[in-house]
């Protein structure tokens, strides 16, 4: 038996699918404090596998300007730029370092905000890290019969900076440079190897 769960059948497990075998909900049930709605406001603990940003010596530190944004785009970076504030996960900057954020529509019709890293990519040093094979996988998860998809929106949330890197994470936007203690775009595979291990 193979299930496929998502995070909100597993936040919801008021309306479980009837199809779940009852040994199934009561886990879920058991566990339910386990997946929060929301991750608790404030900057994780220091575990040990916090994202690091190395430079490559030399290099010329990226301040892009903002990019332009219509009114209703405005609103809406100023509105999710505030929440993030509000959480604890960034804070105002005068870094050197900065990129412009974009919004990108969803599916939904609401707002992603991005980061554009690309010109701190550019000036990274590049770690090799391999990737695993499907073969591999496969036999690790062999025998197993209950699986979960989580989302990983807010796992981004969950990686610390390495103290001293929190500079070179600023972003800008048309009003203010922030800068965030958690890595708050783009997943770095490092990082999630990390955690894996």
């Amino acid at each position: 038996m193979l299930i496929l769960m998502y995070k909100e059948a597993l936040l919801n497990t008021n309306h479980l699918n009837d199809a779940l075998p009852p040994s199934v909900v009561s886990i879920l049930q058991d566990f339910e404090d386990i997946f929060p709605e929301e991750v608790p406001n404030g900057l994780p603990p220091i575990r040990g596998i916090e994202h690091q940003i190395d430079f490559v010596p030399g290099a010329v530190i990226p301040n892009r300007p903002a990019y332009r944004a219509n009114p209703e785009e405005t609103k809406e970076l100023q509105r999710q730029v505030g929440e993030l504030m509000e959480k604890g996960y960034v804070r105002e900057s005068m870094s050197p370092c900065a990129v412009p954020v974009i919004l990108v529509p969803k599916k939904d019709g609401t707002w992603r905000m991005c980061v554009d890293c690309r010109a701190i990519n550019n000036i990274t040093v590049k770690y090799r890290h391999p990737i695993p094979r499907l073969d591999d996988m496969l036999d690790e998860l062999h025998g197993s019969s209950v699986f979960s998809k989580i989302d990983l929106k807010s796992g981004y949330h969950q990686i610390r900076m390495n103290e001293g890197d929190e500079w070179k994470t600023t972003f800008k936007s048309k009003f203010r440079h922030n800068v965030g203690g958690v890595r708050i775009s783009i997943a770095s595979p490092q990082n999630f190897k990390g955690i894996e291990a």
